[in-house]
């Protein structure tokens, strides 16, 4: 029998993922209040478990520990929990009445309902959403919403429209309309969920804008001071003044590499959450409605600055990054080059010391050779007088001294050159 293969250990995971999120089929009318909370891994490992608790408490099973996204009943109310890596939403799907006007009753009376569950953490998105069908005994978009922000279109097919002016109500949500004109529960699922996770995206994407502006008088400043620092290079022609302008260098990268370093995820960010802003429209497919600005329109010309801006200020950060390394580099290499004529003037230096000790010691040792000398020759002298008295030698002292004197230089000059061969054979 042929044994079973063997899967890969991320293969169900993989598979999974494209059904993580499935679009759920929502009846019409119906109102939606979506919240997303700011949560770092320990607040998000806390709001799992006040989760669990909020499921086991009503006798539901709750998420299990590898699922991020999780959706339960409760009644007429169903809910939507999902968990991303810096953000965490609630989605609470609330019946309406047919004969509800947009956005009646009031979101104070159905907001208690979401605070079963305690806040994650600080709150980023609000969504007051209210999806209806065709009537027209409602009041038109332009005297719901405020007309001067107020953004609306068709979906590709014209089976519905959606609007909103991206603006706080009262109550600090932001509210959108989707007047049904003929969806099915699946497409309106599917569309309610595209438009929230828009304005979701939205707001996480506008993240980079603070930190672009916090950072931008830091790169102004350090733009600046490297263009006074290359400017002093072109008049600095000592070691000590290139050093200086060095450690400047490496003062402002190091500001630099601080602020780049901080924001990398936060720009990173907010290019992806921009990517998915256009790719849920582009899905969407949109149609101008009247004289009102689309979405795509709208956020081109309201959102589009600001994430230019957060683009901009990544690239500066990088070619900035980038010249002050080209300007380090060239410093060092004016730098070395200054070390390196130093060391060759210390060498040069040091071969004079060592010639001139070579000529010390030639001197030292002409004139050891003579002071021995003499010094042999003196005792010599003595023993030359005593044989003489004594007649053991009838050479007058005088002649044998004479003859003496240069045996003995010659002798002791032998001597001491072989002793300093010798010693330099050692070193």
């Amino acid at each position: 029998m042929i044994p079973p293969l063997v899967p890969h250990r991320l293969r169900a995971a993989i598979l999974n993922e494209l059904h993580a999120r499935p679009f759920t089929a929502l009846p019409v009318p119906r109102r939606i209040l979506h919240f997303g909370f700011h949560t770092d891994e320990t607040a998000a490992q806390i709001d799992r478990q006040n989760l669990l608790a909020f499921c086991i408490a009503r006798g539901l099973p709750g998420p299990r520990p590898s699922e991020n996204h999780y959706r339960v009943s409760l009644g007429a109310t169903a809910l939507r929990w999902e968990q991303h890596s810096e953000f965490t939403t609630y989605t609470w799907e609330m019946p309406s009445a047919l004969n509800d006007a947009p956005f009646t009753p009031n979101v104070a009376i159905l907001e208690p309902q979401t605070r079963a569950i305690p806040q994650p953490g600080p709150l980023l998105v609000a969504i007051d959403l209210h999806i209806l069908q065709k009537n027209p005994d409602h009041l038109p978009v332009e005297q719901i919403f405020d007309r001067a922000s107020l953004a609306s279109a068709e979906n590709s097919d014209g089976s519905a429209s959606y609007a909103s002016d991206f603006r706080l109500d009262p109550s600090g949500f932001v509210r959108i309309l989707i007047t049904d004109n003929g969806l099915s529960s699946e497409r309106a699922g599917a569309l309610v969920q595209r438009v929230i996770e828009i304005e979701t995206y939205r707001t996480l994407a506008l993240l980079g804008l603070p930190e672009a502006q916090r950072l931008l008088p830091s790169i102004n400043r350090i733009e600046h001071k490297l263009a006074e620092v290359t400017q002093k290079m072109r008049e600095a022609n000592d070691l000590g003044s290139n050093r200086q302008l060095l450690d400047e260098l490496a003062a402002l990268a190091a500001d630099l590499e601080a602020g780049a370093a901080a924001s990398v995820f936060r720009f990173g960010a907010t290019r992806a959450y921009d990517e998915i802003i256009h790719q849920r429209l582009e899905t969407i497919g949109e149609h101008k409605m009247g004289g009102l600005p689309t979405w795509t329109s709208f956020l081109a010309r309201r959102m589009a600055p600001a994430i230019r801006t957060c683009t901009t200020t990544e690239t500066r950060q990088t070619e900035l990054s980038l010249k002050l390394s080209r300007a380090a580099d060239l410093l060092r290499t004016r730098v070395n080059v200054e070390l390196e004529k130093q060391n060759q003037e210390l060498l040069k230096s040091m071969n004079e010391r060592t010639r001139m000790q070579l000529r010390l010691q030639t001197t030292v040792e002409g004139l050891s050779v003579a002071a021995i000398t003499y010094y042999v020759v003196s005792l010599f002298g003595y023993v030359a007088k005593a044989a003489h008295e004594t007649g053991y030698v009838h050479i007058e002292p005088a002649y044998m001294i004479a003859a003496f004197i240069p045996v003995a230089a010659l002798a002791i000059w032998a001597t001491v050159r072989r002793i300093r061969k010798h010693h330099i054979s050692h070193d």
